[in-house]
């Protein structure tokens, strides 16, 4: 596996790919790998001709208040991992060969960068849609794999990638779950024990709403309430929101009638995590 550093060598990579006919398949991540992102290494191997795995802890996305400084690093071991999940080459560039000295631009998504976590960390999905479109700028993917449990995100950079254009197919891969049911996320780390025990009270919540979407509830109001009550029940978690909303312009809903996107998210202490299900699927 080769590891490189500079936007120079990885577009001299992505230059001779093309030269060659291989497909490239993209795993943008922020490191702290676990076995969520190994998946989308995996489905990466599965679908492409070189994969490339980038760990870059994009600043931009973190409000004043956020964990910048302290979100989890460990390139030895997110080195080692990448190795076992068959990534051809990992991509770790630093803050200058992203942003060239002086940089200006900035890509949004209107409005679907503005509800759900777009309420609570204003500025977050600017800075995800900047740095993604970069990495595909550099990398030139013909497919870029992404969680499904960042359900916004996912639909965020779908829409992007078809305003401007880009080839490059945004897929969305399954949530890979803990025993229990939690969503597994580079944040988890942070949970006390405790904590750790209460969260998979987000997975119960949706799973619950999920079985009365199936036995006949339509009422996003009567589904978002069972999902709330559920965690009430737990005094160890914090809602931030419980939503349910379309599955592609993420507007609320009234009645689930189409394909919709029941989604939460909750602090655990000073994790602040999410999770999701597509329900009328």
């Amino acid at each position: 596996m080769d590891t490189i550093a500079t936007t120079e060598r990885m577009k001299q990579l992505a230059r001779a790919a093309a030269r060659a006919g291989r497909r490239i398949g993209l795993v943008p991540t922020m490191g702290a790998l676990h076995e969520g992102h190994l998946s989308l290494a995996r489905r990466a191997r599965a679908e492409c001709d070189l994969v490339v795995l980038s760990i870059y802890v994009n600043s931009l996305q973190f409000g004043p208040s956020e964990d910048f400084r302290a979100y989890p690093r460990d390139p030895v071991r997110d080195g080692a991992l990448a190795r076992g999940a068959g990534v051809d080459a990992l991509f770790v560039p630093d803050e200058g060969e992203i942003h060239l000295d002086g940089h200006r631009t900035r890509v949004e998504v209107e409005g679907l960068q503005d509800t759900l976590c777009g309420r609570s960390r204003p500025g977050h999905f600017r800075g995800v849609t900047t740095v993604v479109a970069k990495l595909l700028a550099i990398v030139r993917p013909a497919a870029a794999y992404f969680g499904e449990k960042d359900a916004q995100q996912l639909r965020i950079l779908r829409r992007m990638a078809r305003d401007l254009h880009d080839d490059c197919i945004i897929v969305g891969c399954p949530i890979v779950r803990e025993a229990d049911g939690l969503a597994m996320s580079s944040r988890n780390v942070y949970l006390t024990p405790d904590e750790r025990r209460a969260a998979p009270v987000l997975h119960r919540a949706l799973r619950a709403a999920t079985e009365a979407a199936r036995g006949g509830e339509a009422s996003a109001a009567r589904l978002t309430a069972l999902v709330r009550e559920t965690i009430a029940g737990e005094p160890l978690a914090r809602i931030d929101y419980v939503e349910a909303v379309d599955d592609e312009t993420l507007e609320p809903v009234r009645e689930v009638r189409g394909k919709a996107v029941l989604a939460v998210a909750a602090w655990f202490g000073r994790a602040r995590l999410i999770d999701n299900v597509v329900l009328g699927c």
